[in-house]
């Protein structure tokens, strides 16, 4: 069955992490994704290793575990765009597509004519999503944004960490992430607004604004209770208790979300006089009082094991978790259950392990069709296919570099 975007074209000029995100995401829901890469070298991912995949035989291939992690379901086609043919056939298949990402700087597509102004006037409907660092405009506006400087400058690092400790970044490229995550709503609500007036539009997505926005409550802390937010580890800035607590044999994250959950915990551990403490009666009261009750409970929960804690939490229904390693990720029945690893059958190895779309539609799934694809693996396809290229043609681009293609 087709995926709810069957039938929309997507020319992909991103590399990196957030325009192959958002162009992942999209090829998952059923759009063909033409991805444009660099003869040679490809997207700069394709050499963020080790680890390199491994073929059936153990040998390692090359191909990065970070690129297969974001370009699943796309087409490869390499073009030299430093070649004024390779920049026409780029520039006929964005004609011939519904939508273009690009991460270029500012303004670096103009110079090839592959900008949104140039291209506007040839295909009105298209819609031209750029990823930035900074935006268009604004003094940073030409310099380059990279995940961890936008964690930085957004401000995500000043509270990310323990309280005496120094400041840290995610464990993951969330700005890059969610700037992708971004990307794919207003792509698609854009391509709504383009079928029903025929208008296309400017898409101008950048890492930094992306950061601030999903800053979320802890902005809202900032600006309308005045106080700067710090560095609370797992603490949670406008709930308690709700942080990771050491127990006998390892931590658990309690997160007691309300006062009827923190009067059944109060019972639970033994210390039913908390419920009518005025200290700690409300949620605002264990706000204020967060030192004191924080320190009463720790002792409590150390005195049992994880696993003990976690089932009678989880009678109680009182939200808590494990903190679990990658392994005991994979390993989780939950998420055994809901497959979240989808095996997929690559060139150079059967079965390749990629993880799956959370996303879970009624009538039209998400389209595990493809694998990551090989370097220049659909050139001659696409350009057969999208453009009616002669092959007598394309072999002339491929013998002057202007494209490069593996071999059928």
């Amino acid at each position: 069955m087709s995926g709810p975007l069957s039938g929309v074209r997507v020319l992909e000029l991103s590399r990196i992490l957030a325009g192959p995100w958002a162009g992942q995401i999209l090829a998952d829901f059923g759009a063909e994704v033409i991805k444009i890469e660099r003869p040679g070298a490809g997207d700069d991912t394709r050499g963020w290793g080790p680890p390199w995949l491994r073929d059936d035989a153990g040998h390692e291939t090359g191909e990065s575990a970070y690129f297969l992690s974001t370009n699943r379901g796309k087409r490869s086609v390499a073009i030299n765009l430093a070649e004024p043919r390779g920049q026409e056939l780029v520039r006929e298949l964005a004609c011939k597509s519904d939508v273009l990402i690009e991460n270029f700087r500012v303004g670096g597509l103009a110079r090839y004519g592959l900008d949104w102004a140039s291209l506007r006037e040839l295909h009105p409907g298209l819609v031209f999503c750029s990823i930035t660092g900074f935006g268009q405009d604004g003094p940073r506006a030409h310099q380059s944004g990279y995940d961890a400087a936008i964690q930085a400058m957004g401000g995500l690092m000043s509270i990310t960490g323990e309280p005496d400790g120094g400041p840290q970044k995610v464990g993951v490229a969330v700005a890059d992430l969610m700037a992708g995550m971004y990307a794919v709503s207003a792509i698609q609500a854009a391509l709504l607004h383009s079928w029903s007036t025929g208008q296309g539009q400017h898409i101008d997505l950048s890492l930094l604004d992306t950061q601030v926005a999903w800053l979320a409550n802890q902005a809202a802390n900032y600006l309308i209770g005045g106080q700067v937010p710090g560095r609370q580890g797992t603490a949670h800035p406008n709930i308690v208790p709700y942080q990771a607590f050491a127990c006998a044999d390892g931590h658990l994250m309690l997160a007691v979300g309300n006062d009827a959950q923190f009067e059944r915990f109060a019972r639970l551990a033994g210390h039913p006089d908390w419920i009518d403490d005025e200290r700690f009666r409300r949620n605002h009261d264990r706000v204020a009082h967060r030192t004191e009750l924080i320190a009463a409970i720790e002792p409590v929960i150390a005195g049992r094991a994880v696993s003990d804690w976690l089932e009678t939490l989880a009678d109680e229904g009182i939200p808590a978790a494990p903190i679990n390693s990658l392994d005991a990720v994979f390993d989780d029945p939950q998420v055994r259950q809901r497959e979240m690893v989808r095996p997929m059958d690559h060139p150079l190895r059967e079965g390749l392990p990629l993880v799956a779309n959370p996303v879970r539609f009624s009538a039209t799934p998400v389209d595990y069709r493809q694998a990551p694809p090989l370097l220049g693996a659909d050139t001659r396809n696409v350009l057969r296919e999208c453009l009616a290229l002669e092959e007598e043609y394309i072999e002339t681009l491929l013998q002057a570099g202007v494209v490069a293609a593996r071999p059928d």
